[in-house]
């Protein structure tokens, strides 16, 4: 009888690379072009004594990586957050980005971004976000791409049941000033982040269906963004207000 520990479990939710399984209290993932950088980034993370991030274990008999399992819930869907977990968000990711600022991973950028750093991508304790996973797409970048990203779909939605244009403008400001970013990066570089990153995720899925038979879902996603992106557009006098303030 194999023992718990060797029972493989398949982890769904978010949005998971194909593949990944728990075993134990540890993750293996199947190797990607993108592994070796991953694995340097949670290497330098673990002496950086950074604790929002899995530990990276090493590569196991199947040639799959190997990283500790973090405890908790990962949201499986895009959601109203609390100014609480808003602004944990911001200085989680804060801590994230100072932890690599100046490494040598970071090359001639200022650090090294995780680059999909949505609720999507977080793990949840006792309904607090405390620390990131996925971090396939993680590279070397600009800060404020993250935090662009992040305003966007943790505080910022065009669905109608979401809280009034300026509550939602209002948690932006809170996860920038939990991030504690400038005063003059704040009101002149976030919402275009915003904007840039919306239109980034445009790109990403029309590329997805020129390469992908699943053409149901790629559209479905063009045309969710483009959405968020004409309310971000319509709405940006009240983004830059709360900002500006």
């Amino acid at each position: 009888m194999a023992d718990d520990a060797d029972i493989e479990v398949p982890l769904t939710g978010g949005r998971i690379t194909p593949g990944v399984v728990r075993v134990g209290d540890t993750v293996c993932r199947p190797r990607l072009p993108t592994s070796d950088l991953v694995a340097e980034l949670l290497i330098h993370l673990e002496r950086q004594r950074f604790t929002g991030a899995p530990r990276y274990r090493g590569v196991d008999s199947y040639g799959r990586d190997v990283l500790t399992y973090l405890p908790g819930e990962v949201p499986a869907r895009l959601q109203t957050f609390t100014d609480a977990q808003i602004q944990d968000a911001g200085a989680l990711l804060r801590r994230l980005h100072d932890a690599t600022r100046g490494c040598d991973l970071a090359g001639p950028r200022q650090v090294v971004c995780h680059r999909d750093p949505g609720p999507n991508n977080v793990v949840f304790r006792n309904d607090r976000p405390v620390a990131f996973i996925d971090f396939d797409t993680a590279a070397p970048g600009d800060p404020l791409d993250d935090l662009g990203y992040m305003a966007w779909l943790w505080c910022w939605t065009a669905k109608h049941a979401a809280p009034p244009v300026p509550v939602q403008a209002r948690q932006v400001r809170l996860l920038a000033d939990a991030y504690h970013l400038d005063a003059d990066t704040r009101r002149c570089g976030l919402v275009d982040t915003m904007l840039a990153s919306q239109l980034r995720n445009i790109d990403f899925w029309r590329q997805r269906a020129a390469t992908t038979d699943d053409h149901e879902q790629a559209d479905r996603m063009i045309a969710w963004t483009e959405h968020q992106y004409d309310h971000t557009t319509r709405h940006r006098d009240a983004l830059d207000l709360a900002l500006r303030r």
